[in-house]
């Protein structure tokens, strides 16, 4: 049985080759940065950020004591500052809000896209 020689491709099956779009520089998150950014993209965590009527801003979650202690478990405040400056970022996003007499409270999650977020205008405004 004879082997089949190697032909070149023909030059119409040539293909051009397809313009890659440049990515945008990563800068790394600091620390503690990166680990609110962890605990928000955790789909377990619902994180919340809630502002107070009297201005005060406080995001945090309802962490449980584990399945060994059975019920129960306790509130973990974030850095606000932190966490303000993940928003302003565009790192995270507000959702929608649900508003008390005293506090309106937002859920947290991750943004999905920096450019629908700023197209959004979630620039860390919050309706006390």
């Amino acid at each position: 049985m004879a082997l089949a020689q190697h032909q070149p491709p023909s030059p119409v099956a040539a293909r051009t080759p397809r313009s890659v779009r440049p990515r945008r520089a990563v800068t790394p998150l600091a620390d503690p940065a990166a680990e609110v950014l962890r605990i928000v993209s955790d789909s377990r965590t619902p994180v919340f950020g809630t502002a107070l009527a009297g201005g005060r801003l406080r995001y945090g979650y309802w962490r449980p004591n584990g399945p060994a202690a059975g019920t129960g478990g306790y509130y973990v405040a974030l850095p606000t500052a932190v966490c303000e400056e993940l928003l302003s970022t565009g790192h995270i996003t507000l959702g929608a809000p649900v508003s008390d007499p005293g506090k309106t409270t937002y859920r947290v999650s991750p943004a999905q896209d920096l450019r629908r977020t700023e197209a959004a205008g979630h620039a860390g405004r919050w309706a006390a």
